[in-house]
């Protein structure tokens, strides 16, 4: 199925499998998140969710 409801079926079985967690950050670290957010067009949890998961992958690939 494609289209907008695939995309929310997809979405609605990841948000079960997520874990909250409360987060502080240093003020211009997240100034600096939020900007990077709006050029991605993202909201800051999935700018910060993406960043992670790239940093992921590449340790992965280095070994770590």
């Amino acid at each position: 199925m494609e289209g907008p409801r695939a995309d929310t079926r997809h979405y609605s079985r990841v948000m079960s499998e997520e874990k909250r967690i409360t987060l502080r950050l240093p003020a211009d670290l997240h100034e600096w998140l939020v900007a990077q957010a709006r050029s991605s067009r993202r909201s800051l949890n999935s700018e910060i969710v993406y960043r992670l998961e790239v940093e992921r992958d590449l340790a992965a690939v280095d070994g770590h």
